[in-house]
């Protein structure tokens, strides 16, 4: 293939990825537990810190190693930083040596997907199911049995611990 011609065909992959549908798991759609909210993106500015922000509603990557969270092991929960939705349990988070902190499967029906040809590749980006703030991206190269690396940027999430109660979910 000549260069101009690849060239001209990867040019239509950001735009493709505009209006493809988003993908949800069949145990998002089984579940039917979480109600997405209607806030709009702009309105998390106001709690929200700005590189939390730039992550969650941008669709941004913070540094890798940069978050606290690489280094946390204790049980308990991750939730999204903007609405507080359980995401992860901390028994299914591994070093994956990515530099950001990795899991083998979210909490069913949480987490929400969709097709992002950001970086010309596909890959499946994912996002909170309930305030719809990007997360990070699932791959398949985790370990078994499913084979799943749900690669999370730290700054979008928080961890509370097994002992301390849940925050409430925010509005």
């Amino acid at each position: 293939m000549k260069r101009r011609t690849f060239l001209q065909q990867i040019a239509v992959l950001p735009i493709l990825s505009t209006w493809l549908p988003i993908r949800v798991f069949a145990s998002d759609i089984a579940q039917g537990t979480v109600q997405p909210l209607k806030k709009p993106h702009h309105a998390w500015r106001e709690i929200l810190s700005p590189e939390a922000f730039q992550v969650l509603f941008e669709e941004h990557t913070e540094e890798p190693g940069s978050s606290v969270l690489n280094g946390e092991y204790r049980e308990g929960t991750y939730i999204c930083a903007a609405c507080y939705l359980p995401l992860f349990e901390s028994a299914h988070k591994y070093e994956s040596g990515t530099g950001w902190p990795s899991f083998t499967q979210p909490i069913a029906g949480h987490i929400g997907t969709k097709r992002d040809y950001s970086l010309i590749f596909l890959r499946t980006e994912y996002h909170c199911a309930r305030c719809g703030g990007h997360q990070g991206h699932v791959f398949k190269d985790g370990p078994s049995p499913r084979g799943e690396r749900w690669c999370n940027n730290g700054v979008a999430l928080q961890f509370v611990l097994q002992s301390e109660p849940l925050p409430g979910l925010r509005s």
